[in-house]
């Protein structure tokens, strides 16, 4: 680990109930933005079905998964006895995204191109401990980027953390949502729906008070109600119904026990680069007005809340 880190590592891990809720790139961008801050950090991609986190690294010959055969998921169903990692700096053909002045890790472990979902076998549990216990020695934090919704990566990372190897490790569980009515329900419905992450974590052993305790929403693509942002349009009228849907998105979002601030690790605004093309977004497309500094800021604060001690009370040991 990093002579930066003064604290255990992190397993982080990101879900959400619906697809297109910016986790994915949101994660990255997370990961990205702690890397150059200090920390050496491991990215899992766990989306067994879609495993795209090497499009959004720009790494072109993994951009759906591996195809050489090392991925997670031949991992994990034992075809494979470790899996593949691959320094993103090293593989990206991104020049600003390699660049040298930000010397600490950051590591891809891609899932396998066309490999699907399975099942949460005894063995599967095993590797997958495994490879936890392995990122915790090797890295500051660990995203474990997981398929949406109630799936089969879900009850695989909810039973590896049952684990006695694990069972007392500090692991942080962001919820992403779009600021929509649709992603506010099935947002909750994740949490604490039938079949959801606090019903299954407690059929597992888990105490359902220290998840909650280890979770965060992320609000993302928040588009601004103000006349006054850069390049807005519309008339009077049309900010002023904007306001109002944005407070009774607020009042759904309480009522929905995911709207304080308190359970809110905080949020990303709308940016077009990202609406056109997802992947990490870099000083260097900032200073090339290519996007806007709000993101940026916006990611470097999600980074800085996840690591944040004092934004986790009690601490988020799950």
């Amino acid at each position: 680990m990093s002579e930066l880190s003064d604290r255990e590592p992190l397993l982080v891990f990101s879900t959400s109930d619906k697809g297109g809720t910016g986790r994915s790139v949101t994660s990255c961008n997370i990961a990205y933005r702690l890397s150059i801050q200090g920390r050496n950090v491991a990215y899992l991609d766990f989306d067994f079905g879609s495993p795209t986190a090497g499009a959004l690294f720009e790494i072109d010959r993994m951009d759906r998964g591996t195809t050489e055969g090392n991925g997670l998921h031949r991992y994990l169903t034992g075809e494979k006895s470790i899996p593949a990692q691959y320094d993103i700096r090293s593989e990206t053909k991104r020049a600003d995204l390699r660049a040298p002045r930000h010397p600490y890790r950051l590591t891809l472990f891609p899932g396998d191109r066309g490999g699907g979902e399975f099942g949460a076998t005894p063995d599967v549990v095993k590797r997958c401990v495994e490879i936890l216990v392995i990122c915790k020695q090797e890295f500051d934090v660990t995203f474990i980027d997981l398929s949406a919704g109630r799936s089969a990566a879900l009850e695989l990372v909810l039973s590896a953390m049952a684990a006695k190897p694990l069972n007392d490790t500090v692991a942080r569980w962001l919820v992403f949502h779009r600021w929509t009515r649709q992603h506010i329900l099935a947002a909750n419905g994740l949490v604490h729906g039938p079949n959801g992450l606090l019903e299954s974590s407690a059929k597992l052993g888990h105490d359902t008070g220290r998840l909650l305790d280890s979770m965060r929403y992320v609000r993302t693509a928040v588009p601004s109600t103000s006349e006054a942002q850069p390049g807005g349009q519309g008339s009077g009228a049309q900010w002023a119904w904007l306001r109002k849907q944005n407070e009774a998105l607020e009042d759904l979002a309480l009522a929905n026990q995911m709207g304080s601030t308190s359970v809110t690790l905080g949020k990303t605004p709308v940016e077009p680069v990202l609406q056109w093309r997802e992947q990490v977004i870099l000083d260097a497309d900032v200073d090339a007005k290519i996007a806007n500094r709000e993101t940026v800021k916006a990611f470097a604060d999600l980074a800085d809340e996840l690591v944040n001690d004092d934004t986790w009370t009690p601490e988020g040991v799950f």
